[in-house]
């Protein structure tokens, strides 16, 4: 007999083998509309009550909508979250790419895209400029919002609540720059708000310093930032004006890809 049918083999009751047959559930949803407990359990090969407990866990997370009347189940609106999340990620990094391969050919240094996420800013698209000596992958890495440019241009646009809550969980000092007291950072992210750009010199690492600007979407919320990163020898403190100017022309770019047609350096 094999292991989908043996209740008593470990492999077939582990964790991962009921992983494996929850997103086997949501695909035959997905193709199916919608069916019942038993055409389910007879397409794993499995008991309805196993089907059972693990749709009641599927219905509990939003991802499958239990029967209303004489239908069967279905995907429910928690996997349209899931969806939009993903397309939305994946559009703007889509349109990001072109904006930083521009961006990093006119600096000659690095450009990512960051969004926040859980807390962290999370880099999702990044070009690498011609005076990068040796390239470092940033894409999904997970950064400080108080201690990067596009995390404190992320941390500046959150709602309010959640930016208190942030403040006040305490701040980690990266290096002796970093800006760890909660009433001087809430001063500096009102200036951001303000004059629609952030800096960052070595308050992430030592020698690195970043200038990043707010992108919006279609419905004037900041969804993003865009950076410039590069060794302090090459971005100064002094050169980070002039570099802010690019990288402010190059978020309203990006912002008008993405369907924003305000001005993103007046936005508050």
């Amino acid at each position: 007999m094999s292991t989908e049918t043996t209740p008593s083999t470990p492999f077939a009751d582990s964790p991962v083998k009921s992983v494996d047959r929850a997103l086997t559930i949501l695909s035959i949803l997905a193709r199916e509309g919608e069916t019942s407990l038993s055409r389910m359990a007879r397409e794993l090969g499995v008991h309805k009550s196993t089907v059972g407990r693990l749709v009641g866990t599927l219905v509990r997370h939003d991802l499958v909508e239990a029967p209303d009347g004489s239908g069967g189940y279905r995907l429910g609106v928690g996997c349209l979250r899931l969806a939009g999340a993903t397309a939305t990620r994946l559009d703007l990094s889509v349109e990001a790419q072109p904006v930083c391969d521009e961006l990093s050919a006119e600096i000659g240094e690095t450009t990512t895209v960051a969004v926040t996420r859980d807390g962290v800013a999370i880099n999702v698209c990044q070009s690498e400029g011609s005076s990068t000596v040796a390239m470092r992958n940033w894409i999904g890495q997970h950064t400080a919002l108080h201690a990067t440019s596009n995390g404190k241009v992320l941390l500046a646009h959150l709602p309010e609540e959640e930016r208190t809550a942030l403040l006040g969980a305490g701040l980690t000092g990266f290096t002796e720059h970093t800006l760890i007291c909660p009433e001087a950072l809430a001063e500096e992210l009102h200036s951001i708000r303000s004059q629609g750009w952030a800096f960052a010199v070595e308050e992430f690492e030592e020698g690195l310093n970043a200038v990043a600007a707010p992108v919006f979407d279609h419905s004037g919320r900041v969804v993003a930032g865009i950076s410039v990163a590069g060794p302090s020898y090459r971005l100064p403190p002094a050169r980070l004006p002039l570099v802010r100017e690019s990288v402010i022309r190059a978020a309203g770019a990006l912002s008008r890809r993405l369907g924003y047609r305000g001005n993103p350096i007046t936005e508050q």
